[in-house]
This record gives structure tokens, C-alpha cells and sequence, in this order.
């Protein structure tokens, strides 16, 4: 509730203009609850599920399968869970939220700024679902650098996400851009995805 205020204030009044006390009065809060759920104004755009869901998914991902596959269907997966339109439907209340926070993110240096430092932390993250299977160096290096590069990915799909409104479903973007750097096999079959049309077209089976 404080962060869909938060957001709300930012795009309607600018970041730099909106102040923390702003959002906690948007809020009916004081400023202390507002700082102990959001420790920085950064968070109140930047704090989300995501790390969270990536992990629970590559977890739950079977390791005989190749790294990349099994983060970039985390990442797909993650993505549907996060924004729950099916192919056809209009934009939900969670996607027109995301596009905010997106936008803002985009258009903010200073929330571009914290947006590396929270790709780094997915990254981590990542690497900790991954667990015993990266224990020695060699192996959490390659794991660090197939992390990373999935994650530049879906990065550009985010921002051409934002560019579009949201037009495209978040997942097939971020499936066509994994598959782009890293081929169709990669991604075959992530979250029902079906990327290997002639047309390059992502489409759910």
C-alpha cells in the first residue's frame, strides 16, 4: 500500500519532488513506518518479489538440465507469476504497476543508479538457488557469468516492455530476448512459451 502510493506521488509530482514525508501522508503513515519497511526512498520503486520468485523456481528446476535454461525459464516463469495476463487479456492492475515502477526506473538517474546494484543482488541470488552445485570457484564463475548474461536479457526486454506500454506479455519478451542471445532450445517450453515460430513471434502452446 505505502509503495503503490509511493509510485503513484512519483509519476503523478516527479521522484525529486515527492519527498518520503509526501508518501507518508499519501499513506496515512508517519515517516518511521514508511523507513522501516523502505529503508531508502530508492526502495519504495525498487523493492519487489522478484529474487525471490527466480530462486523458488530454479530450486524447483531439475539440475540435469543446461544453467542457462533452467535461469532463463526461472526468469519466464517469474515473469508470468509477476504480472498474470494471459494471452489476449488487457493489462492487469500488477503490469500497469510494474510499467510504473519500470518507467520510473528508466527515467530516474538516481533509481537507475540502485537498478545495477539490484541486478547484482539477483545475480546473487541466483547463484545461491543454484547451492551445492556451485560450491567450487570454477563452477560459481560460470554460474555468476550465465546469471549475468540472462539477466542483460531481460533487462533489454524490460525496457522494451516500458517503450511498448506493455503491449507485448512481459514473459514472451523476456523468452525472445533470451533466445536471441542464446538460441530457441534455450528457452523452448519456459512457462508454455513456444518461441520457435518462423515469425519469431512468442506465443503461448
Amino acid at each position: 500500500m505505502i509503495q503503490a502510493h509511493a509510485v503513484r506521488l512519483f509519476t503523478e509530482h516527479g521522484y525529486d519532488a515527492t519527498t518520503v514525508t509526501d508518501v507518508a501522508e499519501a499513506a496515512g503513515v508517519s515517516p518511521m513506518t514508511v523507513y522501516r519497511h523502505f529503508p531508502t526512498k530508492e526502495d519504495l520503486v525498487l523493492v519487489d518479489q522478484h529474487g525471490r520468485l527466480v530462486a523458488e523456481r530454479i530450486v524447483a528446476s531439475s539440475a540435469a538440465q543446461p544453467l542457462v535454461r533452467r535461469i532463463g525459464g526461472a526468469l519466464v516463469d517469474s515473469a508470468t507469476a509477476l504480472t498474470g495476463r494471459a494471452p489476449g487479456d488487457d493489462l492487469t492492475a500488477s503490469e500497469r504497476f510494474l510499467l510504473a515502477r519500470l518507467r520510473l526506473m528508466i527515467s530516474t538517474p538516481a533509481l537507475r543508479a540502485r537498478h545495477l546494484d539490484n541486478q547484482y543482488a539477483l545475480q546473487q541470488a541466483i547463484v545461491d538457488a543454484i547451492g551445492d552445485e556451485a560450491t567450487d570457484p570454477d563452477t560459481a564463475f560460470h554460474v555468476q557469468v550465465a546469471a549475468s548474461a540472462c539477466l542483460a536479457a531481460m533487462h533489454t526486454a524490460l525496457v522494451r516492455w516500458a517503450e511498448d506500454d506493455g503491449r507485448t506479455r512481459l514473459p514472451d519478451l523476456i523468452a525472445k530476448a533470451l533466445a536471441a542471445a542464446f538460441g530457441d532450445d534455450i528457452v523452448e517450453g519456459a512457462g508454455g512459451i513456444d518461441i520457435s515460430e518462423p515469425t519469431g513471434r512468442a506465443e503461448r502452446r
